[in-house]
């Protein structure tokens, strides 16, 4: 973090400076501490500028000019997600920095990768990160309404290392430590590089190639390659943007996908086929490593987004899910990489015995914490399968839940560990499928791993809008809400499902929220772990909110905006008195008049007084309150 730092370790010039928007955490939930000790690890001296004022040079300057290149990210998290809600309202804090400051700018990768192109010309820029690997591709910007370019058009960097990073930036790294010039290092998977227009385009073909439909055979200079439409066409013609969507959505496996191309009008933008997973040996060196789990001593305030996770495990990354508002299908991908258990009960018994460590473990997990050890005869060679989506129904699939098991009860037998909990949540439907082993995970979870709520995510109950979604259809969830019961009340123990749920996604309509609404009213699951659709970059549920089509099928999308998205929004809060005008337009324009009034069934009252709940409405709060439901707000 700084060169007195660096005097004391005997270095001159760093390898690689690598520029993030969070603070520095010495820890495995933070990308930049992953990728600096992921390099250290291979021999190279890797200097941290974190949260630079973009503003001033000096913040650019103080570690100097490194000897191989710049690596540039937003941080662990878009910054545009970061600082704007839902609704488009700046926010007010910000739990990457200490204090929880607000320092990252908007677009920080473009305004970064700017500055130190600027400082330092001739360096190679390499950008990385959730913000720079979503945005590779031309694509639908929530925060400006419009479609932007690859953020590589934009970006004066030479290339992006996109999803996890760690294969791709030690190959880089080799490659120029070698002495190839950046602009030479082209096919690098993992990687998406620009290239000229005019090393693609040839004579009559120009035209066809702007608009993304064909290169001249001699000028194709990647065998095999996809053409998918360009930045001109998918920014005027919302089925094309569909269309090229599905196309490159279906090359992300790193077995099968093929390097995909995308014209712009001064650039040519090359996304090279995915990297391989990491193996067990190489995922549990990767999370091994000397992490501090601390933040850089240099900060006076803490860094909200450490504490919840300072002693937690990442037991796997990769998640087959495929959930249309998530975008891990382009970042970590469907083919889940897992720990051996050996390294995971190292890791927690150094945990044990790190200061601060009160005998509990947060979370043991990933994505979705009971995929872990889960597999599939395919993955290992072939990839994910290109013609469907991996399903809890799949024969395929190996959902065995024993190993977790295992490693959860070898977890608590380490001596300084009192507890360990699942908080990461997980997939209800894989667990129901899993019928040899569903009743003894369930009760291993319910006397040991829930902290009086487990976390999980059904998002919705309305078939068409579990559909659009990928989720699994209510009556999965009415299972699984009988089998917790049961487990919990076997083991002794009062625990409530926590679930998450979303309002305003495309194929949402306010007849489905009503449904919904009336769901939770049943079943006394009223909650404010509430999340209103954001459109984030690259996935399947943005491209449906930008063009209203599904872009498998092409088919048309009712897509909740404006008005009808802030009413979805309130109908799924409707006990909240400020939400009371809203929830009633909404319950009026579903043809639900019914919901409004007096009786035990209504979700509002029928008085006319503003924020009225109705009698069964109130006796439903109350219920809810002597069940403990808590109303903790879901981060957005």
């Amino acid at each position: 973090m700084s060169l007195a730092e660096a005097k004391e370790l005997g270095i001159d010039q760093f390898d690689v400076v690598l520029i993030s928007g969070d603070a520095y955490v010495d820890h495995p939930s933070f990308a930049a501490a992953v990728m600096g000790r992921v390099l250290w690890d291979a021999g190279y001296s890797v200097g941290i500028v974190a949260q630079p004022n973009w503003r001033q040079a000096e913040d650019f300057q103080r570690l100097g000019r490194p000897r191989l290149f710049f690596g540039v990210s937003s941080g662990n998290v878009d910054s545009m997600v970061n600082n704007f809600t839902p609704n488009l309202k700046r926010r007010s804090s910000d739990v990457y920095s200490p204090g929880g400051a607000l320092l990252r700018p908007d677009r920080a990768a473009i305004v970064y990768a700017d500055r130190v192109h600027s400082l330092f010309p001739g360096v190679p820029v390499i950008l990385g990160g959730i913000e720079a690997s979503l945005r590779r591709f031309a694509h639908y910007d929530y925060w400006s309404n419009s479609v932007r370019r690859s953020i590589l058009a934009d970006a004066p960097a030479d290339l992006i290392v996109y999803g996890m990073g760690e294969r791709p930036i030690r190959q880089l790294a080799l490659r120029l430590e070698k002495g190839e010039r950046i602009g030479e290092i082209q096919d690098v998977p993992g990687t998406t590089v620009k290239e000229p227009v005019a090393l693609w385009r040839g004579g009559s073909a120009q035209a066809d190639l702007a608009n993304g439909l064909k290169a001249a055979p001699e000028q194709d200079r990647r065998s095999g390659c996809l053409i998918i439409p360009g930045f001109e066409a998918v920014s005027r013609d919302k089925r094309e943007y569909a269309r090229a969507f599905a196309l490159h959505y279906g090359e992300q496996d790193p077995f099968r996908g093929r390097a995909v191309v995308q014209p712009h009008p001064k650039t040519v933008i090359v996304q090279n086929p995915p990297a391989k997973p990491l193996s067990t040996e190489e995922l549990d060196r990767v999370y091994e490593l000397d992490y501090a789990r601390q933040a850089h001593p240099s900060y006076r305030q803490p860094v909200p987004a450490l504490e919840p996770v300072r002693f937690s495990i990442t037991s796997h990354r990769g998640c087959f899910g495929s959930c249309s508002f998530c975008a891990l299908t382009h970042h970590q991908g469907r083919i889940v990489q897992s720990r051996s258990e050996a390294s995971i009960l190292r890791e927690a018994a150094r945990l044990a015995e790190m200061p601060g460590f009160k005998g509990i473990i947060q979370d043991v997990g990933g994505p979705t914490a009971n995929m872990y050890g889960m597999s599939c005869p395919r993955w290992t060679g072939l990839g994910a399968c290109a013609d469907k989506l991996c399903r809890a129904d799949c024969h395929s699939l190996d959902k065995d839940h024993s190993r977790q098991v295992r490693l959860l009860r070898a977890l608590l037998r380490i001596p300084g560990v009192r507890r360990v909990f699942i908080g990461s949540g997980i997939r209800h439907d894989l667990l129901l499928a899993d019928e040899a082993c569903c009743s003894l995970y369930l009760d291993q979870l319910c006397r040991h791993h829930v902290s009086g709520h487990l976390k999980i995510a059904p998002e919705h109950i309305s078939r068409m809008v579990t559909e659009c979604m990928n989720k699994p259809p209510r009556e999965v969830l009415d299972s699984f809400r009988e089998r917790f019961a049961s487990a919990s009340r076997a083991a002794g123990k009062e625990q409530y499902i926590l679930p998450y749920l979303m309002s305003g996604h495309p194929g949402c309509t306010l007849q489905d929220m009503a449904e919904l609404a009336e769901y939770l009213r049943d079943h006394h699951m009223y909650t404010e772990q509430v999340q209103d659709f954001t459109p984030t970059p690259m996935t399947v549920s943005t491209a449906m909110y930008y063009t209203g089509l599904d872009p498998f099928t092409l088919q048309p999308v009712h897509v909740p905006k404006d008005r009808e998205k802030r009413i979805q929004r309130a109908m799924l809060r409707y006990r909240e008195p400020e939400n009371y005008e809203l929830v009633r337009e909404g319950l009026k324009a579903a043809g639900r008049g019914d919901l409004i009034g007096e009786g035990r069934s209504c979700l509002i009252g029928g008085r006319g007084a503003r924020g009225g709940a109705s009698l069964g409405a109130s006796r439903g709060a109350e219920r809810d309150a002597r069940s403990g439901a808590e109303r903790r707000p879901r981060s957005d």
